[in-house]
């Protein structure tokens, strides 16, 4: 597979590269401090176009690809792993999910306001008592005459007290064999729909500039025309959303494992022991090479599993192998880094700690490592095709 990238690439890679070395990085110690989000950098990420890279034309992107996706996403996320995540908040998630589904009506209103950021999107899944085992969700949508009424609880939603519209995946049928054929899902305006109430999620480990909420659905009525595809494609809808954001997951995560190893190398470089740059030590160099070898394998199955769907080919496995491969290498370039550093890796000085901090969460978010091993396997076994 050819990963040459064109000269229209490379220099969208410098335009996303210079616009993370100028507006996020200067504040970006004040704004984790104060676990500040910024919507005007969400604008301007629109605006240069970082959103349009999977949405066509006709709907105010580019068409530039999922490779061209993932690129600029690693240059953002090698700064700040916070501000890689709208991304998935703006297309990845709901836009493209909208596109796949949606109808025309559907499409034209939401798509383009979601490419610009004039609406910030969110898309729920996980519930308190729902995380890999997706079919065990309890919000329910109540079909009526005029729409459906909504009632539940979504958590740990990113976005969720900031999105203007978010995509709803809840029961339209409890009876439905299989259970998760009874699934829909919904697109949802959660600012001016009564019975929708959303809070932030404060304590959060790492990923401190980017809003963690819950969604509270009471009696909330929506309707009809919020339903997206076919009632009760809900799961099917999920799982192909996934594999779209799950991607732009695996992306951020070699942002970060790329951090860990340019700031290793420059600290290696700086300090001194023995009378020695430690970077002259061999196990130093053992460790810096280790991480080098698996931030270059982790982009690697990222690009393959991109240029997968931009031929238009199913990458359901590639996806789930670059997601599990870049999230472990991302927190065990993390980890390395802290060690190279010593007590500086472990104080707020230096990077290394929030790098870590960030990282962990590639193993958690869009489907846990364990669930990416299992879809990995079942391939491996011939269980799926």
């Amino acid at each position: 597979m050819d990963f040459n990238l064109s000269e229209e690439l490379i220099a969208m890679r410098e335009v996303a590269r210079e616009f993370a070395a100028k507006e996020i990085k200067p504040h970006l110690d004040k704004d984790e401090k104060e676990h500040r989000f910024r919507p005007e950098l969400v604008k301007k990420m629109a605006d240069l176009g970082f959103f349009g890279c999977v949405i066509p034309e006709e709907y105010g992107g580019n068409n530039a690809g999922h490779l061209a996706s993932v690129v600029i996403t690693e240059e953002i996320a090698r700064v700040s792993a916070s501000w890689g995540l709208p991304f998935n908040m703006q297309t990845m998630g709901p836009g493209l999910t909208i596109l796949n589904w949606g109808t025309e009506e559907q499409k034209r209103k939401y798509i383009p306001a979601l490419v610009t950021a004039d609406i910030m999107g969110c898309f729920a899944i996980t519930e308190p008592n729902t995380g890999s085992d997706v079919a065990s969700m309890e919000t329910f949508a109540a079909e009526t005459a005029e729409g459906f009424v909504l009632n539940g609880s979504k958590t740990w939603i990113s976005n969720a007290h900031v999105a203007d519209i978010g995509l709803i995946y809840a029961y339209t049928d409890k009876n439905a064999q299989p259970k998760h054929k009874g699934i829909s899902c919904f697109v949802v305006d959660l600012k001016n729909t009564r019975g929708v109430e959303t809070r932030p999620i404060d304590g959060k480990l790492g990923l401190h500039c980017s809003p963690t909420g819950t969604i509270t659905f009471e009696d909330a009525r929506i309707p009809k025309s919020a339903l997206l595809g076919p009632k009760g494609e809900g799961f099917k809808i999920c799982m192909s959303m996934l594999d779209c954001t799950r991607l732009s997951s695996a992306a951020r995560a070699v942002g970060v494992a790329r951090a860990c190893v340019e700031e290793s190398v420059k600290y290696a470089l700086e300090r001194k022991q023995f009378g020695s740059p430690i970077a002259d030590f061999q196990m130093i160099q053992d460790q810096i090479a280790q991480m080098k070898v698996e931030e270059e394998a982790a982009r690697l199955l990222v690009w393959r599993a991109a240029c997968k769907k931009d031929k238009g080919e199913r990458n359901t496995l590639e996806v789930s192998t670059a997601k599990y491969y870049a999230g472990e290498a991302a927190v065990a370039a993390a980890n390395t880094a802290i060690k190279i550093f010593g007590s500086y890796g472990y104080s707020t000085e230096y990077p290394v700690e929030r790098l870590l901090r960030d990282a962990k969460s590639y193993q958690i978010v869009e489907g846990t490592s364990n669930i990416q091993k299992t879809i990995i396997a079942s391939y491996a076994l011939g269980k799926r095709k």
